[in-house]
């Protein structure tokens, strides 16, 4: 007999235990669907974005576009998407930067590029061209230096130059290659 009544208080038992724990979950709120980790999440976003800075003293216009801001107020750092940098001043050639993507740090005083980062110095008019590939790059704009210590592929006329490591300084002009350079004239 002990046997026979047995089974009807644990399924009860077993469903009564069920419906509490149904009950406690349905109380607590809901879980946040985002992430709280403040350094993660930005306070604003500028999409489609293009500026000229200008530095009156040296008669100097940089114009810069990006596709995607994003500013995060933790770290004070800003990250650009589809990036392009211009750089003209008077009796330097023009300057031009383009990188899937950029890091601003202290306002504009530290950029670095990443991903397919492409150097233009000079102007298409004339034959002293020159165009540097590779896939990081640190841009100081104040001295007009962008350096890097990946590698990178530069090419001026007929020649390519292989090297890992670069400094280049638009105001004099002078490209410093660090290491494992090669180089080659292709002939058209």
């Amino acid at each position: 007999m002990i046997r026979r009544l047995l089974p009807g208080p644990v399924i009860v038992l077993a469903i009564l235990i069920l419906f509490t724990f149904w009950l406690d979950q349905s109380v607590h709120q809901p879980k946040k669907r985002y992430d709280t980790d403040q350094s993660k999440n930005p306070d604003y976003v500028i999409e489609n974005l293009s500026g000229v800075q200008m530095v009156y003293d040296q008669s100097a216009e940089r114009h810069f576009t990006a596709k995607i801001l994003k500013h995060y107020p933790i770290t004070n750092i800003s990250e650009l998407e589809q990036v392009h940098f211009i750089n003209n001043q008077p009796n330097e050639p023009t300057l031009k930067i383009k990188a899937d993507s950029a890091e601003l740090s202290r306002g504009i005083e530290t950029i670095y590029l990443f991903g397919n980062v492409n150097v233009v110095r000079g102007n298409e008019a004339n034959k002293d061209i020159v165009t540097m590939i590779t896939d990081s790059l640190y841009l100081v704009p104040d001295q007009e230096i962008v350096k890097t210590d990946q590698p990178v592929t530069i090419t001026k006329m007929n020649t390519i130059v292989n090297a890992v490591g670069m400094q280049l300084n638009n105001k004099t002009g002078i490209i410093e290659l660090h290491s494992k350079v090669r180089a080659r004239d292709v002939k058209l």
